[in-house]
C-alpha cells in the first residue's frame, strides 16, 4: 500500500468552473462529470483525473506559446515593408 493511500487526495477545484470550448474547467481542467464524481472516485480514480488535468494543461500552455508565437511572426511580417 503506497503512503498517499492512507490520506484523501483533495479536489484542484479553484472556485472558478467556467467551462471552455472543449468542455474542461480553464483553472482545473477536469471535465464536468470529472467534477460531478470527484467525491464518489477512490483515490486511485482521483489521481488518474489529477494526471489527465496535468497532460490538458501542459497541452493548454502549449497552444498558447504556439498563438503567440504565429502573432509574432504576423506582426514581424507586417512591419518588415521594404516599398522599394
Amino acid at each position: 500500500m503506497d503512503q498517499i493511500e492512507f490520506f484523501d487526495i483533495p479536489s484542484p477545484c479553484q472556485r472558478v468552473c467556467q467551462m471552455d470550448g472543449q468542455g474542461y474547467c480553464i483553472k482545473c481542467y477536469r471535465s464536468r462529470d470529472e467534477r460531478f464524481n470527484w467525491l464518489n472516485y477512490s483515490n486511485h480514480q482521483k489521481q488518474e483525473v489529477l494526471r489527465l488535468c496535468k497532460q490538458r494543461a501542459i497541452r493548454r500552455y502549449y497552444q498558447f506559446l504556439q498563438q503567440q508565437r504565429q502573432q509574432n511572426n504576423q506582426s514581424t511580417s507586417s512591419q518588415i515593408d521594404f516599398n522599394f
